[in-house]
């Protein structure tokens, strides 16, 4: 079986099927056309015969009805030669039959008010088969009515007609091939764009996905699709972009821990230690350890976010009980430098979210505003209503962020002070996990400068009914 899994053949080979498809049927349309028109000619020409038939009929004395055939010698009267004629009386007496009838019957008995009103066609079939064109008309001689019956074989119109679709066909092949041959040379012209875009793509690797597909005319459907291939590539290079740098990030994380207690451990086995000194050496590789350990869940908990691994379990809740817990949960961390954090809020403000995952991303902002706060200083939690959207603010007092790094503190890894940050235990995920825990329950999270100095973050999400 015959394949074409060329795009340019397929698209030829339907062209020159529609065209063919519409040439024949044009070539029906146009023979149905030559018919009616050759049929409607003959019509014609019966109803001037017949007009001049009742012109050259009359009775002899002896009552015989005859025509007088000495008018055959004019030229325009050559047809008449040709016809099939009949003259009846209205009740079906035949009074006159031609030679060409042979003794043939020519449409039987007259029925009610044939021929009465005007000229009536219809087609017969005489007894030897043969099929006429038949057109019958009521005329008075010597005042006697007599119904006049004039035929014309179609055998001449099937004949003209078959001769017409012949000629028809004949034009067929070379205009199949022409059809061909030109649509062939226009999809492979419609198709150039695409293989050169094709061409493009195959260069295109992960070291240069900076490339993009040519576009050569934008308002069309392939520049359309280039136009979405090259947004698809830009979006490809950007996240190529951020796993490179996360990738780059997360490898220099996890080397400082990983060095710090190599270290350690090298220190400890140069010389003979006691055993409180040992206890120092083991408890400074704990703290390590558990900031790699943190790091690494952080780092878990992103991966499987950006899977989309993670399956949120909604209920609806108050908000800011969900705050007085991460309060609780936190409260030791603050009493250790002295810090007070005031919560208020209507108890009212429900949220329809997953309470875990927006408990940890409520808790690592809490605990970012305790780490880099100052010892003895207050921190400030608030919920309250904006129209359709419930609000969560928590205020600060350490080192206002300037604005132009407001937005780069929730990217993984990000520090304003890296040395200031390990001190604090911090991994540099906190505030992207609690970023991608509020936006995942249909939130968003700001930062903006406090009024008494420090950082407000703001953490907005949709209202919900109470239950």
């Amino acid at each position: 079986m015959l394949r074409f899994t060329n795009v340019r053949q397929r698209l030829t080979l339907w062209y020159v099927f529609v065209f063919g498809l519409m040439l024949l049927l044009f070539i029906c349309a146009a023979t149905l056309l030559e018919y009616w028109q050759l049929t409607r000619q003959l019509y014609h020409a019966e109803i001037q015969d017949i007009e001049t038939a009742e012109g050259l009929l009359a009775f002899a004395p002896d009552g015989r009805l005859v025509l007088h055939e000495e008018y055959h010698n004019h030229p325009q009267s050559i047809l008449l030669l040709d016809r099939y004629m009949e003259v009846l009386t209205p009740s079906g007496q035949v009074l006159l039959r031609n030679s060409k009838l042979h003794g043939q019957d020519l449409g039987g008995l007259p029925f009610p008010d044939e021929g009465l009103s005007s000229y009536h066609e219809r087609r017969v079939r005489l007894a030897d088969g043969t099929h006429l064109l038949l057109i019958s008309h009521i005329h008075s001689i010597e005042n006697r009515p007599l119904l006049i019956r004039l035929a014309y074989s179609s055998a001449p119109i099937k004949h003209g007609v078959l001769q017409f679709v012949a000629l028809l066909m004949m034009g067929v092949p070379p205009a199949l091939l022409f059809a061909g041959v030109a649509g062939y040379r226009m999809a492979r012209r419609a198709l150039q764009p695409l293989q050169k875009m094709a061409l493009r793509a195959e260069t295109i690797t992960a070291n240069d996905l900076d490339q993009r597909l040519p576009v050569e005319n934008p308002s069309d459907e392939l520049g359309h699709m280039a136009r979405v291939f090259n947004e698809l590539l830009q979006r490809l290079q950007n996240s190529f972009e951020i796993l490179k740098r996360f990738t780059a990030d997360a490898s220099h994380e996890l080397r400082t821990p990983l060095s710090s207690l190599r270290s350690v451990g090298e220190v400890a086995l140069q010389r003979l230690h006691t055993a409180e000194e040992y206890r120092d050496t083991i408890g400074s590789m704990l703290e390590e350890v558990t900031r790699l350990t943190e790091m690494v869940d952080g780092l878990l908990s992103i991966s499987r976010a950006d899977a989309g691994q993670v399956a949120l379990h909604l209920t609806t809740f108050s908000i800011l009980e969900l705050a007085r817990e991460v309060v609780a949960l936190l409260g030791l961390l603050a009493e250790e430098k002295g810090q007070k954090i005031q919560i208020e809020g209507n108890p009212e403000l429900y949220v329809n979210a997953d309470r875990l995952v927006l408990q940890r991303g409520l808790a690592n902002i809490v605990e970012n505003a305790i780490k880099h706060g100052p010892s003895a200083s207050p921190i400030s939690i608030l919920v309250a209503r904006n129209d359709n959207y419930i609000d969560i603010s928590v205020e600060d007092r350490g080192e206002t962020i300037r604005e132009d790094l407001r937005e780069r503190i929730f990217e993984r890894f990000f520090r304003i002070d890296a040395s200031r940050s390990r001190q604090a235990g911090g991994s540099g995920l906190g505030l992207a996990i609690a970023k991608w825990a509020i936006e995942v329950n249909g939130g968003s999270v700001t930062l903006q400068a406090g009024q008494h100095g420090g950082n407000f973050f703001l953490l907005r999400l949709p209202a919900a009914s109470s239950e």
